[in-house]
């Protein structure tokens, strides 16, 4: 059998290109072939899935603080780059650490412009963990000599990786609470967001109000389109960028997996999107979870390792847990 380990992340326990690993030792131990391709859908991992960082540049964290942020660039121009390694939550000690209000994203704009200051001509850009609820202005003030950022006219391109459809100026309200803004100052950010919008389309005539998706990582996706950068689903692009379909063409069977399998795992993510390119191209797919809802584990064939193998075992043995629930799929089929 060929299979193709196609996985997310595990947050907290295993990165996706940890999981890729797991599933490929176990379908081989079975006597299968199998290849690996960890994937992302733009939030936290989109740097691991490209094969991790290869360049480290010291930036401004969410504080202000300086830290030293991995990104990637590759032979061919493209650059990798993951908001949350420069402004992101985990940086700021989390929510209860967090200065919300005052969290700026100008480490990921200079993220960015070391990227292009190294050559790059196209960078992705994942927006997952972030700190902030700046709407992008800190990344903007950095990025602005660089722009347009559309790839036009020799100009460098960088594309958005959103795994949401979140407007501009509903980004604190949505996003906010998590990154420890305080229900009465929800109002006050939503207010900002606003005349930031309005802001930018005096500046530079871009109406990012109107761009679904524009609120992600606090408005940082609606502040980089004001530049001209392109907002791309998350998945839809690293899965081309990986070569997800011309992978399916040779596999019988695909494993995919996430740490929490629920109804929003098939709103574009990768779960969601493996199933649904595997069924385009006829190919069986089985997903390993850390754990599962009932109305999710109805959708697609799932392991769903906390039950199987309990909760401490499933978060301390995660690797192992993975491995036996691939074994017990291909270990019959491969010795029959």
């Amino acid at each position: 059998m060929r299979v193709l380990a196609a996985p997310d992340k595990f947050r907290g326990s295993l990165n996706a290109a940890e999981v890729a690993a797991a599933i490929a030792e176990a379908a081989r131990s079975c006597g299968s072939e199998c290849v690996e391709l960890p994937l992302a859908d733009g939030g936290e991992g989109t740097l691991d899935a490209f094969g991790g960082a290869n360049r480290w540049t010291e930036v401004s964290g969410p504080s202000g603080e300086r830290v030293e942020a991995g990104w990637r660039l590759d032979a061919d121009g493209r650059a990798v780059v993951e908001m949350a390694r420069a402004s992101g939550l985990a940086l700021a000690g989390g929510a209860e650490g967090n200065d919300a209000e005052n969290a700026s994203t100008r480490g990921t704009g200079e993220l960015i412009a070391a990227a292009l200051r190294e050559g790059a001509q196209r960078v992705l850009v994942g927006l997952g963990g972030s700190a902030t609820t700046d709407g992008g202005s800190g990344a903007v003030t950095e990025l602005e000599p660089f722009a347009p950022l559309n790839g036009a006219g020799g100009n460098p391109e960088v594309l958005v990786c959103c795994d949401v459809e979140t407007v501009f100026s509903d980004a604190a309200r949505v996003f906010g609470p998590q990154k420890g803004v305080r229900p009465e100052r929800i109002e006050h950010l939503t207010e900002r967001l606003r005349r930031l919008a309005t802001d930018y389309r005096d500046r530079f005539g871009v109406d990012v109000s109107r761009i679904p998706g524009g609120g992600a990582a606090g408005g940082l996706a609606g502040g980089l389109t004001a530049l001209g950068a392109r907002p791309v689903s998350g998945f839809d692009r690293i899965a081309a960028e990986l070569g997800l379909r011309d992978a399916l063409g040779r596999v019988d069977l695909v494993i995919t997996g996430e740490g929490k399998l629920d109804l929003g795992s098939f709103d574009g993510k990768v779960v969601g999107g493996v199933a649904h390119e595997a069924r385009r191209h006829d190919v069986e797919v089985l997903a390993v979870v850390g754990t599962a809802s009932t109305e999710a584990a109805a959708r697609i064939a799932t392991r769903d390792i906390t039950a199987e193998f309990g909760g401490r075992r499933a978060w301390r043995e995660t690797a192992e847990c993975v491995r036996r629930c691939v074994i017990d799929r291909l270990g019959p089929a491969t010795k029959s």
